[in-house]
């Protein structure tokens, strides 16, 4: 693919060729449509899918790529990187490579993965340094140094990578930054990463969809914790915004932005569950009220993932709900004065306004009536009007958490008895019974007092 590095524009300025590795993903769309506007680029857009498949008019950032296309500012190329030779067709002849999310991870394929991942980013940096690209940018993520238990409060870069990690993505997204930042000034090649925390905004095909299932599923009622614990959240503009920064700053910083990472967020660190409550508000639905220990909820994961194995569907511990069990009951806030002070990054556009656009662009997964945000929440809902009061009600309903807990424990332990155990039903039942004979047996045998304890007894009924 024979292509120009640098065009003229008809002001007289030279326009570089970039190229944007998942150009189709959901911060690879943001980003492409931000260089377009700027005007200073000519884009290649680089994804897995095989064409591109633009939405209607109504999309501003399809409409903006469209007429790009047009009038040959940008152009399309099918990429897979885990084949070193599309990577090199890609980026061959571009200055910046600007290296996204991939688009159709297997999140459950530890393999495929990997290889998209961390050999995917192997096979970039090589492609790179062989076309004699001058800058890689690679958008990473907050959670690299995050371990998935404890509080982050207010770090910055220098805090270290520990290794251990909440989920598999992040294990892998940490390889794959450490793989880009040691290729820094090697071949001539100029890298940095970026690390965004909690990205939202128009196109989010994790967090937010992800709350609206909790919310019809019912889910979304609960708040994991106390409700206290802080988060730094990043509209995916300021995202995108932040990767042209520091593709500047690279040719104007070099020695301060090269083989760097930098946080990104909105730096308006907020409640986590407050965020949860205006994404959930502004779509209709109910804001989470009723608090749940975080350790009642890290057990039913346990046992939800020991119910897997057993029943032989397993699978590699990325499930997002555990991911989000994480997110959502730890405080986790960055410092990000590195990259306002190197890479000239400041948001530019606001928390409050990103929630408001990420409402009106989810419109569409709204409570279904069309006035369902205006609905008085403070009603009894028809569970509790058909179950009333009283202790089954309490259960169900989570109104007496340690009864539902228990409860629930002992629903997993009857079907682990009757159905995981690889006993007949006779069985079980005749060794449930003889269970229960003894510790009723020995239970009356005990004495009146044991030490400074009580042993009251069951009454007879005749």
């Amino acid at each position: 693919m024979a292509i120009v590095d640098d065009l003229i524009n008809p002001r007289g300025a030279q326009r570089t060729c970039v190229v944007v590795l998942g150009g189709r993903g959901f911060l690879g769309r943001s980003l492409v449509t931000r260089l377009l506007q700027v005007g200073d680029w000519i884009v290649r857009v680089a994804d897995s899918t095989p064409s591109l498949q633009l939405d209607a008019d109504s999309n501003h950032g399809d409409s903006v790529l469209r007429d790009a296309l047009a009038s040959g500012l940008a152009s399309y190329c099918q990429v897979d990187v885990r084949d070193p030779s599309q990577i090199i067709k890609a980026v061959e002849g571009s200055s910046v490579v600007f290296y996204m999310e991939a688009t159709d991870l297997p999140k459950h394929d530890f393999y495929d993965c990997y290889m998209i991942i961390v050999q995917g980013a192997k096979n970039v940096v090589n492609a790179c340094r062989e076309c004699k690209v001058r800058q890689l940018i690679y958008n990473s993520s907050a959670d690299v140094i995050f371990d998935g238990s404890h509080d982050i409060c207010n770090r910055d870069e220098s805090f270290p990578c520990h290794w251990k990690f909440a989920d598999m993505l992040s294990d892998l997204k940490a390889q794959a930054e450490a793989l880009v930042l040691c290729a820094n000034n090697i071949g001539g090649l100029l890298t940095c990463a970026l690390r965004p925390s909690n990205v939202f905004g128009p196109g989010d095909t994790q967090l937010v969809p992800f709350l609206v299932n909790l919310a019809r599923s019912g889910w979304a009622k609960f708040i994991i914790g106390s409700g206290d614990n802080m988060s730094d959240f990043t509209y995916a503009e300021n995202v995108t915004h932040a990767h042209i920064c520091a593709a500047k700053a690279l040719d104007s910083q070099m020695i301060s932005v090269a083989g760097k990472a930098f946080f990104i967020t909105n730096l308006e660190p907020m409640k986590f569950w407050e965020f949860v409550s205006l994404i959930l508000e502004g779509l209709g639905y109910q804001r989470p009220s009723i608090k749940v220990p975080a350790r009642i909820v890290s057990y039913v994961l346990l046992v939800v993932e020991w119910i897997r194995e057993k029943l032989g569907s397993r699978k590699y511990n990325h499930d997002i709900s555990a991911r989000f069990f994480h997110v959502a009951s730890c405080t986790r806030t960055f410092n990000c004065s590195a990259a306002q002070k190197y890479i000239g990054y400041s948001p530019v556009v606001s928390l409050e306004d990103g929630i408001r656009l990420t409402i009106e662009s989810f419109s569409h997964l709204a409570k279904d009536s069309s006035f369902g945000r205006f609905l008085n929440f403070e009603d009894q809902s028809k569970a509790e009007k058909l179950l009333g009061s009283g202790k089954v009600s309490d259960i169900l309903l989570w109104r007496d958490e340690k009864k539902t807990f228990t409860c629930f424990v002992a629903l997993v332990l009857l079907f682990y008895w009757f159905l995981l155990s690889g006993k007949t039903f006779a069985s079980s039942t005749a060794n449930l019974l003889l269970l229960v004979t003894t510790i009723l047996y020995g239970y009356a045998n005990l004495p009146p007092k044991i030490s400074s304890f009580n042993t009251p007894k069951i009454s007879v009924f005749v």
